[in-house]
């Protein structure tokens, strides 16, 4: 048996975990950066699942998907970051959210 047939449902188990425990994380965290982060933590996840679709394949059909998600996430944390340094400078801080 192929070393890639082995890894391949492994791998998969635990990036579905990752993926449902963002999604937790976007729903239940506390603060809007901990849902800003479980949200690039997902789009990573996902691109991760793609990556690991091809190669179990042997293909590269999805590069192109894989790359516009990195550079989507890499931009919406910038832009994120940008935003919460900011307020911080104007002296309204992100105060935590009550469930």
């Amino acid at each position: 048996m192929n070393p890639i047939e082995i890894a391949y449902p492994i791998t998969l188990v635990i990036l579905g975990i990752s993926a449902l425990a963002s999604v937790y994380r976007i729903f239940i965290g506390p603060t809007l950066l901990d849902r800003i982060i479980a949200a690039d933590v997902l789009i990573i996840t996902v691109s991760s699942t793609i990556v690991v679709s091809m190669i179990r394949n042997g293909t590269m059909d999805s590069v192109v998907l894989v790359m516009v998600a990195s550079v989507i996430g890499f931009i919406g944390s910038v832009t994120i970051a940008r935003f919460v340094l900011e307020r911080s400078r104007i002296g309204d801080p992100i105060r935590q959210e009550q469930s």
